[in-house]
């Protein structure tokens, strides 16, 4: 108990905001790395996840693949991406490392979300002459938007958590109060940065868990899956017909 309070004093001493490490700069070091990471995460895994699921194929390979980049040891990788780079480059082999490690969340999120789609619905925007990049831009990716948060989100939170390694390599961010208090064995410091990347997560968490439910109070009680029908070309009935109104 003595040593959360000796946290919380850490935490709101008048040196944290003046001091050699202030808080809000490594704060804002770590929202940097988390976001950066993210936006090319994201740049990466949307597209290729929107035509898997659209197309239906390579849904394997990236079930393997994003199996594989989630077993990968994320330390490990650091300092072997900042060896190859060179020292002086560390943050580049830092953001790669968090790409890594953010893009299967995002890509799965993606495919899913497109996959789950109502085939109904689908059929129904064919069989009203919409192009297949039309079906994905303007019925699949809305109606599949909540589950593209989810996975955001779980990349986010696994960006967060792993965004503590880059004090190893001497970028900062808020694992630099964790190593500094493991080498010095000042334990209040420690235990101080860990209650920060905790807040931290849980507040972006929070504002994803708003955005899904935005999504899917936006389209209602959400996307669910059919066996798809390829070659539909019956008339649309009412319901469908009113579904595409909304989407549109």
């Amino acid at each position: 108990m003595n040593l959360f309070q000796d946290a919380l004093a850490w935490l709101t001493d008048p040196e944290r905001s003046s001091g050699p490490n202030p808080l809000v700069d490594r704060i804002g070091e770590h929202l940097w790395y988390t976001v950066l990471a993210l936006v090319v995460s994201a740049l990466i895994a949307i597209p290729l996840g929107y035509l898997i699921g659209h197309t239906g194929r390579g849904r394997q390979l990236a079930v393997l693949g994003s199996g594989a980049a989630r077993a990968l040891p994320s330390l490990g990788l650091l300092t072997i991406f900042t060896l190859l780079v060179g020292v002086g480059n560390a943050q580049v082999a830092a953001i790669a490392v968090f790409v890594i490690l953010g893009v299967p969340s995002i890509l799965a999120g993606a495919y899913a979300g497109v996959e789950a789609v109502d085939r109904t619905v689908v059929d129904a925007a064919r069989a009203m002459g919409m192009t297949e990049t039309q079906i994905l831009f303007r019925v699949e990716a809305p109606l599949g938007l909540p589950l593209l948060l989810g996975g955001l989100r779980s990349a986010a939170l696994q960006i967060i958590a792993t965004a503590v390694l880059a004090a190893y390599v001497g970028l900062g961010g808020l694992g630099i109060y964790i190593q500094r208090g493991i080498s010095l064995r000042t334990y209040d410091e420690m235990l101080g940065g860990a209650i920060l990347i905790v807040l931290l997560a849980l507040a972006v968490d929070a504002v994803f868990a708003i955005g899904e439910w935005v999504a899917r109070r936006a389209i209602g009680s959400g996307p669910t899956r059919s066996r798809p029908h390829p070659d539909r070309t019956e008339p649309l009935t009412t319901d469908q017909q009113s579904t595409l109104e909304e989407i549109r």
